[in-house]
């Protein structure tokens, strides 16, 4: 089950990164744009379904807030761009994914990027 959510991030980060190459004018963009909502919809439908009623069934409350706790602060480390070409497997992810993350945040403090107007 890990390994089709690692294969299912993968597959959207490529297609994000592929998209960064297009205009949004482009043909490509709309072919591009098409595949990671298919993509997305498709892993968020498997979560739901599957992988979120599972954790309920087999976790205690206690280990699902902690759990919670953990993405709140990996999300503050993690990448804010797609990387699919960065290992997706530990221990190499978990090496290089907070690098990767603060280069992120240094470039889009930079380019202005996420901020709210």
């Amino acid at each position: 089950m890990a390994d089709k959510e690692i294969d299912d991030h993968s597959k959207a980060e490529q297609i994000m990164k592929d998209l960064e190459s297009c205009e949004a004018s482009d043909a490509e963009f709309d072919r591009l744009i098409g595949m990671l909502m298919n993509e997305v919809r498709s892993h968020i439908a498997d979560e739901e379904e599957n992988l979120f009623p599972m954790l309920r069934d087999t976790a205690t409350a206690e280990a699902l807030d902690e759990l919670g706790d953990k993405v709140r602060q990996a999300k503050k480390l993690a990448p804010t761009r797609p990387h699919p070409s960065a290992p997706d497997k530990p221990p190499a992810n978990k090496l290089l994914a907070p690098g990767a993350g603060l280069v992120d945040r240094l470039r889009d403090a930079l380019t202005g990027r996420g901020k709210k107007d």
